[in-house]
């Protein structure tokens, strides 16, 4: 569960496969060139893990922003599938590995006495499972959930690529060869490039320099380290063109980015993340 009690500066957040939703407020989401934004009424869902720049929009000390963020049991997810009757091939790709859908009585039902646990953490080893089960049933039988069964059925396009997804976020400093993520992918090198681009909104370069350059930000900012050594810790061999890209992602040089987000920040209470 997160809250806050103000609007929000664009942060970066890096998304694991999730569901999403707002008690009260709203946020924006903006992966690569693709913004999303869900309040109240829709919820968001994160197939494949993504770099974002998220920010809360409304938000005040009288009536401030509430949401909880459920990182997805994949394999829960996956066994869930196989139980529910899909109708029709799912040949396509449905779109990017993030997406917003409605949410209705029985999905916020779920969600609520999911929370509630948090007040009786005795039942929580006996009741979680069956709520985070009964949320992904809502969440794949949504007019979005093709987006989260592509994702986790073994051999969809979706899932291979998520293979590929997974091994750029576990070695995101390493030099990137895209032949071999394409075979691991099982998947030629133009088919990689285009299904990577339509899950991510990103190219495979473009996907490892947003988690190098998120990395990085959060580096200076909670180890307090320079944006030289930053760069050299998530792989660039040059300043210039960390400097250069990182001003084009954030909006501003990493010294002076770094230096706005510190000064918002109250030393007393650190800021929580953001889902």
């Amino acid at each position: 569960m997160h809250g806050k009690t103000g609007p929000a500066e664009p942060t970066s957040f890096l998304y694991d496969p999730s569901f999403a939703l707002i008690a009260r407020g709203s946020k924006r989401v903006v992966l690569g060139r693709e913004c999303y934004v869900y309040d109240e009424s829709h919820f968001l869902l994160t197939a494949v893990g993504l770099p974002t720049i998220v920010q809360v929009l409304n938000a005040s000390r009288s009536e401030p922003y509430y949401s909880i963020k459920l990182n997805i049991d994949l394999e829960l997810a996956r066994e869930l599938i196989s139980e529910v009757a899909q109708s029709g091939a799912e040949t396509k790709l449905a779109g990017t590995g993030m997406a917003i859908g409605p949410v209705t009585h029985s999905l916020a039902l779920a969600t609520m006495r999911l929370t509630e646990l948090l007040d009786s953490p005795q039942d929580i080893p006996i009741l979680a499972r069956s709520l985070q089960r009964e949320i992904l049933y809502h969440v794949q039988t949504s007019p979005i959930g093709i987006r989260l069964r592509q994702a986790v059925q073994f051999g969809t396009r979706t899932n291979r690529v998520a293979t590929a997804i997974r091994w750029i976020r576990e070695n995101f400093t390493e030099a990137l060869k895209i032949d071999e993520l394409a075979a691991m992918a099982g998947m030629g090198e133009s088919t990689l490039h285009h299904h990577f681009r339509a899950i991510t909104a990103m190219s495979p370069l473009q996907f490892q320099k947003h988690l190098r350059l998120h990395e990085a930000r959060r580096l200076m900012v909670n180890d307090r380290i320079d944006a030289s050594m930053a760069a050299f810790r998530v792989g660039y061999e040059s300043a210039t063109q960390f400097n250069r890209e990182y001003g084009r992602l954030f909006g501003a040089p990493p010294k002076r980015d770094v230096t706005m987000i510190l000064s918002r920040t109250v030393p007393s209470e650190p800021p929580a993340a953001s889902p």
